[in-house]
């Protein structure tokens, strides 16, 4: 006997597949193994016992001849009268005699066999075993093709992750509003969900239908979750983009599985024509003609096969096994042909979840779901949950509070330029619900974090005062939205593109500073996209860093209150500043990287401007400083990083200057008229190309700051000591050779620098600078070396 287990390599696949097997795929599958058997069994029966009986057929045929033909009429009729005499008296009974011995006998029985008997009784046995061994390759054919096996093997395995991890359980139980418990006994009886039968259609799949409705509720509050069950988590949803991107791309197991299907149907046909001609070949008794006269003495046999009548009921058998397996083949053909099963609607667990972003899905995606859900809807209905971004998002989110503890974001909290308390994160998955904890929060900087959802427990910031969004994708919930409105002061958004500006901020009527950093023009027509300011009732600062060409119309809505603009161009010229001329009430207005060639005549209108700064334009004459004259609350004036040649006489007009910069121009000549500006308490001309130093400096006795580094100075006046209130003094790289010793007249000095010059000894009268240290003393080693040892310990001193 031959075991039927040695036939299960041709059949036999991963356990993990049966999910993708339905129930006719199952059926056959045993309807299979029933069909070997009988092959196996007949097999066995052909090769042990299998044989015919042949004996010699008498007067069959007229040319035959028998010994009592060539007797003569007289011996015939003693004889006769012989054998009468003998009937008379008792005798034993004995057969036909035919003169053959056994060795004849099993001559005639193998010739019969080889030459008389039909092919079909004879190999009726194999002709099952292969057919049936076809009929297992081809079922599960599509398990084993390269180009089939490799997705199906992969879909498996993210499928059974994402229905037996036990994150994953706690997870979809957060996303889809089930308990715990309902998910666990969900899991325990997935295989007892009864699919009752009927037609469906793309939208209203049945086995989808068949799913319990359940009541979407509130997700309940994240417990402590393992950092590795966490990432697994993270890597699932990977694994299932990249895996719907792979196979959505293509249909080979469709395909696949309709060939074999087809190739099952027409084999099932050939089967059922020719066996139901052939079957009645199999007969007990045979006939056999064969020329084997001159070695028997006879040529016409009568024949017995002894298997005939068990191998034409295994034949029957054989033939309604095979009815019922193309009857299931045709059932499994029309359910192929008559549903869309490269398309795949997740309507249903759209609806019973409450998570609507659950995208369907086409082509081979589409049709290993539509095989799971004959299995059991409830794989399908976990695995859609992880095509939800909504879901992802959940899931980042429960791991980013785990990740983040209240504890850990205090830790983290700093003290700002604002005098604020700040908590900065940057390029995080989401935002943490942990932070909402800390209360004691003032302002919260947001850097490159997408998806971020702002919700109404924000309200529980009270202190909040300061929001800083860089790069950020931001959603308000309605109360959270509210509450900004009363409590948010400042508010700093940099983005890439306008139409990335969050709709509420032109809301917060309590707002009081707006800094902006981004394109305000998408198009090439540089039109600016900035709606109406004017719910900014509070608005009192504004900055703009963009490529503006004019300033917006926008800015006008709130010129009545706004006192600081800063515009921030990107080289970009700004061209139209009459919109200037109607922010009355500014105080201060910086104007850098605009390409202004001239001071804008707007300026001029500002008459309570106190700080103006112009940095980084294109300035080569600034005769237009005249009218700053008017300006008589003009305290600051920064001119630096332009192309100014030289500084008008009409400087001496700007009686009310407290600073002025005129750091990295190309002015040569300081003018006497500059120090008519008495009321000077910081003056920068570093960076320029300075020879010379006025003696009329001695006039600014206000003087607190004075920079003339990298310049060409190779004297100092004696009367810039006289200027005694000075704190800091920079007169590094020029070409100084002498420190006048009437440097002690600085007492308050804390800061010199006096590195790269030609100073060949520092004077002693330094230690009487008592507030400059050696820290803030900026010189070289060597040059500092020539002061005597007690002037060097006393700034070494603490």
């Amino acid at each position: 006997m031959i075991p039927v287990t040695e036939f299960r390599q041709f059949s036999e696949q991963q356990p993990a597949f049966r999910v993708l097997k339905p129930w006719w795929d199952v059926f056959t599958d045993y309807l299979s193994v029933v069909m070997l058997m009988i092959g196996v069994f007949g097999c066995t029966l052909q090769v042990v016992q299998d044989k015919i009986i042949c004996l010699p057929q008498r007067a069959s045929s007229p040319d035959q001849v028998t010994p009592s033909q060539n007797r003569t009429e007289p011996e015939m009729e003693s004889l006769l009268q012989l054998q009468s005499h003998i009937s008379t008296l008792p005798k034993e009974m004995k057969g036909l005699k035919t003169d053959l011995d056994l060795q004849q006998y099993s001559f005639i029985n193998q010739m019969c066999y080889e030459k008389a008997l039909h092919w079909y009784a004879k190999y009726f046995p194999y002709l099952v075993l292969i057919h049936t061994l076809i009929f297992m390759v081809c079922s599960n054919f599509w398990f084993k093709f390269p180009g089939s096996s490799s997705k199906i093997e992969h879909f498996i395995s993210i499928l059974g992750k994402c229905f037996d991890s036990p994150w994953t359980t706690r997870a979809l139980s957060e996303v889809s509003g089930e308990n715990p418990e309902e998910k666990d006994h969900k899991k325990n009886s997935a295989t007892n969900i009864n699919v009752p039968p009927g037609e469906g259609n793309l939208e209203k799949t049945q086995s989808l239908r068949s799913i319990p409705e359940k009541i979407v509720v509130d997700a309940p509050t994240a417990s402590a979750l393992d950092k590795k069950e966490g990432e697994q988590a993270k890597a699932l949803f990977e694994k299932v983009k990249k895996f719907r991107l792979h196979v959505e791309e293509g249909d080979i197991l469709y395909i696949m599985y309709v060939r074999q299907t087809v190739f099952k149907v027409l084999k099932f046909l050939l089967i059922i024509a020719y066996n139901s001609v052939l079957v009645s070949e199999v007969q007990i008794t045979v006939t056999c003609n064969v020329d084997i006269q001159d070695m028997t003495g006879y040529k016409h046999f009568s024949c017995n096969h002894t298997m005939a009548h068990l191998f034409s009921k295994l034949a029957y058998c054989y033939l309604c096994f095979v009815v019922v397996y193309g009857l299931t083949s045709l059932y499994t053909s029309y359910w192929l042909f008559y549903r869309s099963l490269k398309e795949y609607s997740f309507e249903y667990v759209r609806q019973e979840t409450g998570i609507n972003d659950i995208p369907d899905v086409k082509n081979d995606f589409a049709f290993m779901l539509h095989m799971i859900d004959q299995y059991d809807p409830l794989y399908s209905k976990r695995f859609a949950v992880f095509l939800s971004e909504v879901s992802e998002n959940k899931l980042k989110q429960l791991n980013l509070n785990h990740e983040w503890t209240a504890e850990k974001l205090r830790q983290r909290l700093q003290i700002n330029a604002n005098n604020r308390l700040e908590l900065q994160l940057f390029m995080l998955s989401g935002l943490p619900d942990t932070i909402f904890e800390v209360t004691e929060l003032q302002s919260l900087k947001l850097e490159i974090i997408n998806n971020v959802t702002i919700p109404a427990c924000i309200s529980q910031l009270e202190d909040l005062q300061e929001l800083s969004l860089y790069q950020c994708c931001l959603k308000l919930h309605t109360t959270a939205t509210s509450f900004l409105k009363e409590n948010l002061k400042v508010l700093r958004v940099k983005f890439d593109d306008s139409r990335e500006l969050p709709n509420w901020l032109y809301g917060l009527r309590n707002l009081e500073e707006l800094y902006l950093t981004g394109s305000l023009s998408h198009d090439a027509s540089k039109n600016i996209v900035l709606e109406s300011l004017r719910e900014l009732k509070c608005l009192k600062t504004l900055s703009l860093k963009s490529n503006l060409t004019k300033i917006p119309q926008s800015i006008v809505d709130v010129s009545s209150h706004l006192q600081r603009l800063y515009v921030y161009n990107d080289g970009t010229k700004l061209v139209m500043l009459n919109n200037l001329k109607k922010m009355i009430n500014l105080t201060e207005l910086e104007l850098v990287r605009c390409d202004l060639e001239r001071i804008p005549h707007a300026v001029f209108s500002l008459t309570n401007l106190q700080e103006l700064d112009l940095k980084e334009n294109n300035l080569r004459s600034i005769e237009e400083i005249v009218s700053f004259q008017h300006l008589r609350k003009l305290i600051c004036l920064k001119l630096w990083y332009n192309s100014i040649m030289y500084i008008p006489e009409h400087i001496k007009r700007l009686g009310s200057l407290e600073r002025l910069y005129f750091s990295h121009n190309k002015i040569e000549v300081l003018p006497s008229h500059l120090f008519l500006c008495n009321k000077l308490r910081y003056l920068d001309l570093s960076n320029n190309d300075i020879r010379f130093i006025p003696p009329e400096i001695g006039v600014l006795q206000s003087l607190l700051y004075f920079s003339v580094t990298c310049n060409k100075i190779e004297s100092l006046p004696d009367e810039l000591f006289f200027c005694k209130k000075l704190k800091t003094l920079k007169l590094g790289k020029n070409t100084l050779s002498l420190l006048s010793p009437k440097i002690s007249y600085l007492v308050l000095l804390t800061h010199l620098e006096l590195k790269g010059n030609h100073f060949e000894a520092l004077p002693a009268e330094l230690g009487c600078c008592r507030a400059l240290k050696r820290c803030s003393l900026i010189v070289e080693d060597a040059l500092f070396e020539t002061l005597p040892s007690e002037v060097r310990d006393q700034m070494k001193a603490e």
